[in-house]
């Protein structure tokens, strides 16, 4: 499947991190959050990244030139940054059929897998990774509500009343019916071509799109202190690792008396 990545933001909220690169060359525990994205991709099973690039795009295009770790990279280049379904517009020349959607500012050790596993499945449009969150913060996400059957009924961008604490990670897969969708969309409140109205007019359609509740973290690296917590989560989970390698947990050998 292809993997469409999101890397044109300026990353302002990141300053002074990005003062001479864009967000996502931005370093997490000594790798740039792309990277991190490309090597996630990489283990569901991507056949192609499509890069979305836009500001300091000379950057990423010469750090990794038509290639990671063997798969063919894409550039397609937005020039205005105008909101992220005007981003998966730039996309949509070199999009042939189902496709995967990362942004590339979110750093994943969660269940991936289980999203492109339902989107393989006939009866799905699409499917998103979402999480629970606490309800005063649901406001700060792409909020949804789901049905009996976990299908997705309703997306709404940070409303300031949520109906539900469900909210999108940034990890989705979709049919090529997306791109019709984001054409459609219009300018929001802020100027920009929202993605959950895109998602919005799909359910309107009748298209189902299924939830599928994350099992791990991620955390959306928007600040410095963001890049610090998953800096910190990332080390968490490598002492477990270790600690389960050396068999710390396990029982103590017995010894002769």
């Amino acid at each position: 499947m292809q993997a469409v990545v999101l890397a044109a933001g300026k990353g302002t909220r990141l300053r002074p991190l990005t003062e001479d690169k864009p967000k996502v060359l931005v370093e997490v525990d000594g790798k740039p959050l792309i990277e991190d994205v490309f090597d996630n991709l990489l283990e569901v099973g991507a056949t192609e990244f499509i890069v979305v690039v836009g500001y300091q795009k000379e950057q990423i295009i010469e750090r990794y030139g038509d290639e990671y770790e063997g798969v063919p990279i894409t550039y397609a280049h937005q020039r205005e940054q105008l909101g992220l379904a005007h981003a998966i517009l730039q996309a949509e020349p070199h999009v042939d059929d189902d496709f995967m959607l990362m942004l590339g500012d979110n750093v994943f050790r969660a269940n991936l897998g289980d999203v492109i596993n339902r989107q393989q499945e006939d009866r799905a449009d699409a499917a998103f990774l979402v999480e629970e969150v606490p309800y005063e913060e649901a406001s700060r996400y792409g909020v949804l509500d789901t049905n009996e059957y976990g299908e997705i009924v309703e997306v709404m961008e940070k409303p300031d009343d949520p109906p539900s604490n469900l909210v999108m990670t940034g990890f989705y897969t979709f049919t090529p019916a997306i791109f019709h969708a984001c054409h459609l969309v219009q300018p929001s409140d802020r100027g920009e071509y929202e993605l959950p109205d895109a998602i919005d007019l799909l359910i309107q359609s009748g298209r189902t799109i299924d939830a599928i509740r994350m099992d791990g973290w991620r955390i959306d690296v928007g600040y410095p202190d963001d890049r610090d917590r998953a800096e910190e989560r990332l080390a968490d989970d490598t002492s477990t690792e270790s600690d389960a390698d050396s068999g710390a947990d396990s029982e103590p050998p017995a010894t002769a008396e």
